[in-house]
C-alpha cells in the first residue's frame, strides 16, 4: 500500500533511520529520527548554512556538500523532504527553495538514499491534525511526541523532524 506522498524510485518499506529535511538556500534543517521499541527517537539535528555572500552555484554546492556529509555520517534508510510550495506574495521564495531541493535530491540520489516528498499541508495534518497549523503548534506537537522539556529550535530543525516523523507515521500506517 502506498502512502499519500510521492517517492522516488522505491516503494514504501519499513526503515529504521529517517532523515528529515527542511530545505532552504540560506539554512537547510536536518533531523535524524530512529525507530525504537518506545517509538520515534530524535538522534541528531542541525542546520546546514550557505554563505549569502557567495554566488548561487557556490551556495547550492555548499548545501549539497552538507547533505552529503550528513548522509555519510548517519547513513539514513530514507529521506523525507518538504515539497516546494509557492505563495503569490513571495514567488521568488519557491524558486530559491527549488535550488536547494535540487542539490539535496542530487546528494541523496548520489548516495543511494530513497527520497519521499511531502507537502507542508500533509506534514502539518499528520503531526497536528490540521493542515493549517502554525509553526508554534508544530513545535509543541513535536515536543509532546518526543516527551521533550523544551521545543526544538531553530524552526528549521523542528520542521525537518516533522518531515521525518510524518514519514515514520506514514510507514507505520501503510505496514498495518
Amino acid at each position: 500500500m502506498k502512502a499519500n506522498s510521492t517517492m522516488d524510485d522505491e516503494e514504501l518499506t519499513p526503515a529504521t533511520r529517517y532523515l528529515g529535511i527542511d530545505p532552504g538556500l540560506n539554512r537547510t534543517g536536518y533531523a535524524l529520527l530512529e525507530q525504537s521499541a518506545r517509538g520515534p527517537v530524535l538522534c541528531e539535528g542541525g542546520i546546514i548554512r550557505s554563505n549569502q555572500e557567495m554566488n548561487l552555484a557556490a551556495r547550492v554546492h555548499e548545501i549539497a556538500s552538507g547533505i552529503r556529509e550528513v548522509i555519510t555520517e548517519y547513513r539514513p534508510d530514507v529521506m523525507a523532504i518538504e515539497q516546494v510550495f509557492t505563495t503569490p506574495k513571495f514567488p521568488k521564495s519557491s524558486i530559491i527553495m527549488a535550488h536547494a531541493r535540487g542539490a539535496i535530491l542530487f546528494a541523496a540520489h548520489d548516495a543511494g538514499v530513497p527520497v519521499v516528498h511531502y507537502t507542508p499541508t500533509q506534514i502539518k495534518r499528520l503531526i497536528t491534525g490540521s493542515g493549517r497549523a502554525s509553526k508554534e503548534q508544530m513545535q509543541h506537537a513535536i515536543k509532546n511526541e518526543l516527551g521533550l522539556k523544551t521545543i526544538l529550535e531553530p524552526n528549521d530543525v523542528a520542521d525537518a523532524f516533522a518531515a521525518a516523523l510524518c514519514h515514520y507515521h506514514t510507514i507505520r500506517v501503510a505496514c498495518f
